[in-house]
């Protein structure tokens, strides 16, 4: 299993672009890989023939073995058959030399052989939940996942035949066999009773209705546990403010005047900005807490949150206070449609230094999102809406936002946070100078 992002631990083979046998070149992609943060392909580094060891479905820590590439031909069993027939004559010649000791081990096999009849019937029946045995005393070649939902569901691995790389039963041969399984004999009265009286269910079971289990993809893991990792180690407070919008709205009008055909910056794309050039003026924010140190970073690279198929990613916006509105706009755009499409690269995914989420577009009007460790920050964006301001001593409508900073205690102070914010809701509110 290749090491695909600098965070993957393990990855989950989805799928053998080459078969088992097959002659591969080097550069000849050969598998899909899920990991922590996409779905990406493998490419062969050697010529060879490809032997396949583990099948779609499974999941590899970093350097298990998926597979071989040797060199040879197709046909390479010729060899391995001219070697077998040579060890034969040399166990024959022990055979005659020493007749004896072959005879002497078989008596101890008698006795088990003998009560079979029953007593090692049952036994075997004991150890049936665990079919992992194939029919000619070989291990069945079966993924984790098929075999956790083959005990989940009761099906028999013995009885499938698998339909992944050589012969290997995968998470669809069980959910095929358990969709298409017979409903077993007849349900009794007892079965039937206890469908149509849910409320007369065993002890412990409770009126929630059939419970659906799901596994997590590789994303959804990292997600979890980073997110968890960071409520439990990272000492935050949040800051929030109001940003008078009426500017940037007025800018970005202009703005779709000026470039009807191209990506138009939103205002999104206009807080990005905005976010980089106060990073640059406040290098703590822009910075980390490690093992008792401040870790400050020369580059600002902006990371923005992106709701993808059951998972948040949150790709990279580089030197993100050297580039123009529009160059952030574009490459806004393209990655957030590489994260949809599920072809984002791991490196466009790290590296980030400071995180906006943007929740403004769904109507929420603020929230506190969660830091990504080890950055020192996060800012959450809520909806630009027209709300009921004074100005000049009268009551107005303006355009309005509210942000709210989420900080690591440890790197930054409450002085420190507000400088930002002020900083921040200064350039949103003279867009002008996000052009400069």
């Amino acid at each position: 299993m290749p090491r695909l992002s600098d965070s993957m631990e393990e990855g989950t083979i989805l799928r053998w672009l080459k078969s088992d046998g097959d002659e591969v070149s080097r550069g000849d992609e050969l598998v899909e890989i899920e990991t922590d943060k996409a779905n990406m392909t493998y490419e062969a580094d050697q010529d060879g023939i490809l032997e396949i060891v583990a099948g779609e479905g499974d999941t590899l820590t970093i350097g298990e073995v998926i597979a071989r590439i040797g060199v040879g031909s197709p046909n390479g069993g010729d060899p391995g058959g001219d070697r077998e027939p040579e060890a034969p004559p040399a166990a024959a010649g022990e055979d005659d030399t020493k007749p004896e000791p072959p005879q002497e081990p078989e008596p101890p096999q008698e006795p088990e052989t003998r009560p079979e009849p029953e007593s090692s019937q049952a036994p075997a029946a004991a150890r049936e939940p665990e079919p992992e045995r194939a029919p000619e005393g070989g291990r069945l070649k079966a993924s984790p996942v098929a075999r956790r939902i083959a005990r989940r569901r009761n099906v028999d691995l013995g009885a499938l035949t698998g339909t992944g790389p050589g012969g290997r039963i995968v998470k669809a041969d069980v959910e095929a066999a358990a969709q298409s399984r017979p409903a077993g004999p007849a349900p009794g009265p007892e079965e039937d009773a206890a469908r149509a009286a849910p409320a007369e269910a065993p002890a412990g079971e409770t009126g929630r209705g059939e419970v659906t289990v799901e596994e997590l993809s590789r994303t959804q893991q990292l997600i979890a546990r980073r997110m968890a990792e960071s409520r439990a180690t990272v000492p935050s407070f949040t800051l929030q403010a109001e940003v008078d919008m009426e500017r940037a709205a007025d800018a970005h009008r202009q703005l779709e005047a000026v470039a009807p055909d191209g990506p138009v910056p939103s205002y999104n794309d206009m807080i990005v900005k905005a976010c980089a050039l106060a990073l640059r003026e406040f290098p703590r924010v822009n910075g980390a807490y490690r093992d008792g140190r401040f870790e400050l970073y020369s580059r600002v690279n902006v990371g923005v949150a992106v709701a993808a198929e059951n998972a948040l990613v949150v790709p990279t916006v580089f030197d993100a206070d050297r580039k123009s509105l529009g160059d952030i706009a574009r490459d806004v755009r393209a990655m957030a449609d590489r994260v949809r499409e599920g072809s984002i690269s791991p490196p466009e995914l790290s590296g980030a230094t400071f995180t906006v989420s943007n929740l403004g577009m769904f109507g929420v009007r603020a929230f506190d999102a969660v830091i990504n460790p080890p950055q020192a920050a996060i800012l959450s964006v809520g909806a630009v809406e027209p709300r009921a301001v004074v100005r000049d001593g009268e009551v107005v409508a303006r355009q309005t936002m509210s942000v709210t900073l989420a900080c690591d205690h440890r790197i930054l102070y409450g002085a420190d946070a507000a400088h930002f914010l002020r900083r921040l809701r200064a350039l949103l509110e003279s867009p002008v100078a996000l052009a400069l």
